[in-house]
């Protein structure tokens, strides 16, 4: 049997890794600039991390939602903890499709509609609803396609409030990313979130905060959506929650009260999974990470807006996209097979940088030395050429 060939592939072995780097099989060191798509938030391998999910995993490694688990409750109270957000309730799944999932039949729930926001560029997932609210046509299948969505423009407040004043009685939620990732690091003003919470207050909707990318601590804030000071009704959470273990959730705002059957999961918040959460929350903590990210994230936004030739340098923390232009098409190749650096991309030519929030001077800096010298020899091969 074959795997079913759905992803284009470097053809790269990762055997090993820790803090900010990895290596292959072949004992080749690669720094890490990536995260494994904003997964790794505390580093590859950290000490407690992996402490416990050792000890978790000689304990229990599962059992189902049928038994108290009370991992899950510590895991609630440090998360109502760090995020100032102690009366929120907690779901938790295993991705960030399924957050979102939940999110939106939650919403759907609570206010009896079915009609739904989305804003161009957003991803929210691949499955069903959730692809649905997926402004990519090549990933939504027949079956996926569906009437209940409708895409807005991003941070265009005007279109927004003439949605809601001809439609409002019949929107259930807006579900919004602080920062669209796969989009390209684009920010969602602060402006426009407050009007999204102001018009979702004024028409009983729900506005959902997509964090699974620009969550947990990676803008500088906990949730990115905090900048613009107003709560969301529900956060969806994946990506670095878990730092490499699949797990996922969404926090609830009080006003929607649970009732049984109304959400479920086998594999949810199971024992190993709230072991690896509550291991990052407390690394993010002692170790001060939020902020970390915020000064990583300037000292690279900074040099990065000052090289020749890369334009549009934008994000927050360590959440970053930048344009390069087509004479330096091969940059970010580059970077990965001659310098051994892992970068994220965003079409058609936006380089994403989305490392562990413990990235450390040094290594940022050997990033922004290496990105320098490529761009210098590109021109000088360009020029040549010429």
């Amino acid at each position: 049997m074959k795997l079913f060939d759905v992803y284009p592939i470097n053809d790269i072995t990762i055997t090993r890794a820790k803090g900010s780097h990895v290596w292959d099989d072949k004992g080749q060191q690669y720094l890490d600039m990536y995260g494994g798509h904003a997964v790794i938030s505390i580093g590859h391998t950290h000490p407690n991390y992996v402490d416990r999910l050792t000890e978790q995993l000689n304990q229990v490694g599962f059992y189902s939602n049928s038994v108290r688990i009370p991992q899950q409750e510590h895991l609630a109270e440090l998360l109502g903890k760090i995020t100032n957000k102690p009366d929120f309730q907690l779901f938790l799944c295993n991705s960030g499709a399924e957050a979102n999932e939940n999110a939106l039949k939650l919403a759907s729930f609570h206010t009896g509609r079915k009609q739904v926001v989305a804003f161009r560029k957003a991803f929210h997932g691949r499955t069903s609803l959730a692809v649905a609210a997926t402004d990519n046509p090549s990933l939504v299948a027949p079956i996926n396609q569906t009437d209940v969505i409708t895409f807005l423009p991003f941070n265009d407040e005007q279109a927004l409030e003439e949605h809601f004043t001809a439609h409002g009685e019949e929107i259930a939620a807006v579900i919004i990313e602080g920062i669209q990732g796969v989009g390209g690091i684009h920010i969602a003003s602060e402006n426009f979130l407050r009007k999204i919470r102001s018009l979702c207050d004024r028409f009983g909707s729900i506005y959902i905060a997509d964090s699974i990318q620009c969550g947990y601590g990676r803008s500088g804030k906990f949730f990115s959506h905090d900048f613009a000071g107003v709560d969301a009704d529900i956060y969806s959470m994946a990506k670095g929650m878990g730092n490499g273990f699949p797990v996922a959730g969404i926090m609830i705002s009080p006003k929607i009260k649970p009732k049984h059957a109304m959400l479920g999961t086998t594999f949810g918040g199971n024992h190993l999974a709230c072991a690896a959460a509550i291991a990052v929350l407390e690394v993010i903590e002692s170790e001060d990470l939020i902020n970390n990210a915020a000064a990583m994230g300037s000292l690279l936004m900074k040099e990065i807006g000052e090289m020749p030739h890369l334009t549009a340098v934008r994000g927050r923390g360590l959440m970053i996209g930048f344009d390069v232009p087509d004479t330096m098409k091969d940059l970010r190749k580059n970077l990965l097979w001659k310098r051994r650096i892992f970068t994220g991309e965003a079409k058609p030519n936006v380089i994403r940088l989305l490392p562990s929030l413990a990235l450390m001077k040094h290594d940022a800096q050997n990033f922004l030395d290496a990105l320098k010298e490529e761009i210098q020899l590109l021109e000088q091969h360009r020029n040549t050429v010429n």
